[in-house]
C-alpha cells in the first residue's frame, strides 16, 4: 500500500494489487472498492503462493475472492472482512463471523481441500475443544470456539479459523464433505 496523507478532511490512498490500482477518497472508499481485472485463461492448477493475498474479488460488499466461484461446495473465508461464506455452485449459503491466528501463529492463505471432519475434536497440542472442526492445512481447521463467543475479537487463534456461533457452524459441518474447496484470503 503506498502512503497515506491527510491533506485537511481528505485521505488520498492508492493500493496496487496485482495488475490493477485501487485509488479512493477516503480509506474507507479503499475498501470497498475492488480491483478490475481483464480475465485470463487457466492453464493449470496451481500451488497456494504468497501472490494469492493479490486475487481479483467479485463486485460486492462482501468481497469474494474469485477463486470461490465454481462448481460444488467453497468455504471461503476473507481475513480481512473477517468472514465465511459457505457458497454453493458460486452463490452465497451462509455468512459467519471468522476470528484468525495471532501474529505468531497465522492461519495459512490459499486454496486448500478439507481433508478431514471431527464433530467433537479435541486439540492434542493445546488440549482445547474444537467442536465442528474441518481440517484444511495440517492441524488448521474451521471451527466453533466457545472463547470467540465470549471475548470477541479480543482473542485469537492458534492458526485455526475460529467461529463465534455454534448453530451456524453446526449446520456448515453437516453440509461440508471432505474434498471441499477451501479459499483463505485477505483482500
Amino acid at each position: 500500500m503506498g502512503i497515506l496523507r491527510k491533506l485537511g478532511a481528505t485521505v488520498t490512498a492508492a493500493a496496487f494489487v496485482g495488475v490493477g490500482a485501487l485509488t479512493a477518497t477516503t480509506t474507507a472508499e479503499a475498501a470497498v472498492v475492488a480491483p478490475k481485472v481483464a480475465p485470463q485463461a487457466v492453464v493449470a492448477p496451481q500451488k497456494a503462493t504468497a501472490a494469492a493475498s493479490s486475487t481479483a474479488l467479485v463486485p460486492g460488499k462482501l468481497r469474494i475472492d474469485k477463486r470461490c466461484m465454481t462448481k460444488g461446495r467453497v468455504l471461503c473465508i476473507n481475513k480481512r472482512t473477517r468472514k465465511l461464506v459457505y457458497m454453493v455452485n458460486g452463490k452465497p449459503i451462509q455468512i459467519t463471523d471468522a476470528r484468525f491466528g495471532a501474529r505468531k501463529t497465522p492461519t495459512r492463505q490459499g486454496v486448500f481441500k478439507v481433508q478431514r471432519k471431527s464433530k467433537n475434536h479435541v486439540s492434542s497440542l493445546y488440549h482445547s475443544p474444537m467442536p465442528y472442526s474441518m481440517f484444511f492445512s495440517g492441524g488448521q481447521a474451521v471451527h466453533y470456539s466457545a472463547d470467540f463467543k465470549a471475548r470477541g475479537y479480543n482473542g485469537a487463534s492458534h492458526g485455526c479459523v475460529n467461529i463465534r456461533d455454534k448453530k451456524k457452524i453446526a449446520w456448515i459441518f453437516a453440509r461440508v464433505k471432505v474434498g471441499d474447496k477451501v479459499v483463505v484470503y485477505n483482500a
